[in-house]
């Protein structure tokens, strides 16, 4: 038994080589789940044939299958084939010519869902405590809903009025504003968090998670006040990579769960979520006048291009256009 035990470690299997190559590339425990859950569908979908012996055909067999029986969206088709390339480029080392070929779905081009600031105040009138703080840095801030959620006491900067998003969508820090509405109640959730966090030092709870890079360069450092997070969960987690039981962030879904509660409060009928909060915020930002290359940096955005689709939202009934049944 410990020959097997041995042997198994020597010669991981092909998802576990899937979630050691994720962990190499620093890439996140969401993507690596998503990664391997999508890798494990093409194994499966192919009787459980090794990837090595199937090719191009195989894969737009399957990529077929997923768009035409599964009826998934482009979205999702598209991330299936990047854990396919990922596969075959990061753990197989496989020659990569016929897959650069593969056609990618095109995804619809859709306006996004923005709320009027009428809405938006309705909205958070609607929602109390924690949940409501959140959801004002998504909307005052323009935060997608997991860099709130992963902000650090380092990041919080109220002196100069401003946010450190590190390491956002694309691997990219940013600064973004701080409202001055949300001061008081930020200030008041950092005395709670650091309530937390001098009980978890007396209890010898272990540090908070850090970037793997700091965490083995400074071992102590999740011990330190300005690296824990501005929104403590409630309760002990076990860390799904090291099993180390620490404190981890708030969950996404309780929030979500609020917004979705305080839409139907407030009587919205629009199908708003906790990103159609980012949406207005630089929508209602361009309508004030702000140039696009400035909501551009605030959001994060690697092209202008993908800033632009708020100049559309600008446009909707505003072309000047009088309907014949107004006249």
């Amino acid at each position: 038994m410990c020959a097997n035990t041995s042997s198994a470690a020597r010669h991981p299997n092909l998802l576990d080589r899937v979630r050691e190559a994720a962990r190499v590339r620093h890439l996140s425990y969401r993507t690596e789940q998503a990664y391997v859950a999508w890798v494990k569908r093409f194994v499966l979908f192919h009787g459980k044939r090794h990837p090595r012996h199937m090719g191009k055909g195989e894969v737009e067999a399957f990529l077929t299958h997923l768009a035409v029986e599964g009826q998934v969206a482009a979205s999702t088709q598209n991330q299936a084939l990047a854990a396919i390339l990922f596969l075959y480029r990061h753990v197989l080392d496989h020659e990569l010519g016929w897959l650069e070929n593969v056609v990618r779905a095109r995804r619809p081009r859709r306006l996004p869902v923005v709320l009027s600031r009428e809405e938006v105040g309705r909205l958070l009138q609607a929602m109390t405590g924690t949940p409501r703080l959140v959801a004002a840095l998504l909307y005052g801030s323009g935060l997608r809903l997991m860099e709130a959620l992963r902000l650090r006491v380092q990041d919080v900067d109220l002196e100069y009025g401003q946010l450190l998003i590190r390491d956002g969508k694309g691997g990219k820090d940013r600064h973004t504003v701080l409202p001055e509405k949300v001061r008081q109640g930020l200030t008041r959730q950092l005395e709670r968090a650091r309530g937390t966090f001098e009980q978890d030092w007396a209890n010898g709870v272990p540090g908070v998670e850090l970037p793997s890079a700091l965490a083995r360069k400074y071992p102590t450092a999740g011990l330190e006040w300005r690296w824990q997070w501005v929104f403590p969960a409630p309760r002990l987690s076990t860390d799904p990579r090291s099993g180390v039981r620490r404190r981890h962030h708030l969950y996404e879904q309780g929030i979500q769960r609020a917004v979705r509660a305080a839409l139907r409060a407030a009587g919205i009928d629009k199908p708003a979520s906790c990103h159609t909060l980012r949406h207005s915020f630089a929508t209602h930002l361009l309508e004030d006048g702000y140039d696009i290359r400035t909501v551009q940096e605030l959001l994060g955005h690697k092209d202008v291009k993908t800033t632009m689709i708020y100049t559309h939202v600008l446009q909707r009934n505003r072309a000047g256009v009088v309907s014949p049944l107004d006249r």
